[in-house]
């Protein structure tokens, strides 16, 4: 009787914790891809960068504009002098003070500098469409990840339905197994064995419900709330089944974030060897400014004394000769678009052979998805079949139990086969820059 009692309150306990999750608020996919743009910490951090170098792409940052200082100075001192003239007098001054004072404005702008300062500008443009780009990365990883968790949550929530649909037959037949003992038409050992197993499905489903509970932790992380929030999730997995290899292919070429990353290296390389074979040329600049002076010295010829006025001026400078470094920073430079493009030939490749790879997973699991449907549907039946048999009497409980492992089995595979064709997808559809929320 105790073990009845304690069984009993296992049931009461199950039975109250799938009340809950009914009753608990739903989260779409939408919702929870919404959110995670919002809170999620990698986005923030890397749109901050997106602005720096936004705000950095200015004609003052690029050198393009003059330059205006205005400048201010006063000063003084308190002295004791003693003067000897020619004719041999001394004249001694006690706390004599001096004292200046000058302020004015200076202006200055390099006209010319072998281009440098607008090919710098455009080097500005393509750091800005860099961390545009990397911020589109960031995105991208971030919607996979948020798509990953959910429909991992997705796949233990529907397991944890199934293991429940488990346990509802063993109990049944735990029930059957009794009333053919307590008429005298069963066994005792029926009665354990029952027992036994449906201990085995409780023990299973307990496990399975922890796997659910980690899962929507781990998808409260990558949403950056509070870790302890509760939900449930769709009861789909919707697989885009007519992805096509050529379009793909065609859309990682003009928007997979690693590929556009690494022809901008490209282009920056390139507009650095372009600036540094500005160097060669002469640097001009035109310079003028506004200054007043005034200064006292009661011990000097001219006790106090006042100017201002405007200064202008032109300054050329070339270097003709700095130890071979322009020729050497050049070659450097050369180096380093060649590196650039073998880089990107890397890249190219690597990323082909992921969407290559990718997309035969998918073909591969799209499938098993078909085939597994075919089983639960196949399970299912066999299943009813049994117990209906098994109600009669007609079969071994050995047999049920078989139908019933074959089900859940065959349930277990289906949602596998759907998470991973669903993976599959959103893998393809980050590596052609195609991710999105839909």
């Amino acid at each position: 009787m105790k073990r009845n009692r304690n069984l009993f309150s296992m049931i009461v306990m199950l039975a109250c914790s799938v009340q809950l999750v009914s009753a608990q608020e739903k989260l779409t996919l939408q919702e929870a891809i919404s959110i995670a743009l919002k809170n999620n910490y990698d986005i923030k951090l890397v749109n901050n960068d997106v602005q720096i170098a936004k705000n950095n792409v200015n004609a003052g940052n690029a050198g393009i504009l003059p330059r205006l200082d205005a400048s201010f100075s006063e000063g003084g001192s308190i002295q004791n002098t003693t003067r000897t003239q020619s004719s041999g007098n001394q004249q001694t001054l006690n706390n004599v003070r001096n004292s200046n004072m000058s302020y004015g404005v200076a202006l200055g702008w390099t006209i010319f500098d072998g281009l440098q300062m607008f090919t710098n500008y455009e080097r500005l443009k393509e750091l800005q469409k860099l961390g545009e780009v990397n911020a589109k990365a960031t995105i991208l990883t971030t919607i996979s990840a948020v798509v990953n968790s959910y429909y991992t949550v997705l796949k233990e929530q529907q397991l944890v339905i199934a293991r429940d649909s488990a346990m509802d037959v063993s109990q049944l037949r735990l029930r059957i197994a009794n009333n053919k003992l307590s008429i005298g038409r069963g066994s005792k050992l029926d009665v354990l064995t029952a027992t036994v197993d449906y201990n085995t499905d409780t023990s299973a489903y307990l496990q399975e419900l922890n796997l659910l509970k980690t899962a929507k932790t781990t998808l409260n992380q990558v949403l950056a709330r509070d870790l302890n929030t509760d939900f449930k999730v769709d009861e789909v997995i919707n697989i885009d089944a007519k992805l096509d290899y050529t379009a793909l292919a065609s859309q990682m070429e003009q928007l997979n974030p690693d590929l556009q990353n690494a022809f901008i290296n490209k282009k920056i390389a390139e507009l650095n060897l372009k600036q540094v074979k500005g160097q060669r040329y002469p640097v001009v600049a035109v310079n003028s400014g506004y200054e007043f002076q005034k200064s006292s010295s009661p011990t000097g010829f001219n006790t106090q004394q006042k100017a201002n006025g405007f200064t202008y001026g032109v300054t050329a400078s070339l270097n003709i000769f700095n130890g071979f470094l322009q020729r050497q920073n050049e070659r450097n430079a050369k180096i380093q678009i060649s590196s650039s493009e073998l880089t990107l030939d890397k890249v190219k490749q690597e990323i082909s052979a992921q969407l290559i790879a990718a997309y035969q997973n998918y073909s591969t699991n799209l499938d098993l998805v078909k085939v597994e449907r075919n089983n639960v549907d196949i399970a299912k039946q066999s299943l009813e079949i049994t117990l209906e048999k098994y109600r009669l009497g007609s079969i071994a409980p050995l047999e049920l139990r078989e139908a019933q492992k074959n089900s859940i089995d065959a349930i277990t595979r289906f949602l596998e086969a759907q998470y991973q064709a669903k993976l599959t997808e959103i893998s393809l559809k980050e590596i052609s820059g195609t991710l999105n929320i839909q």
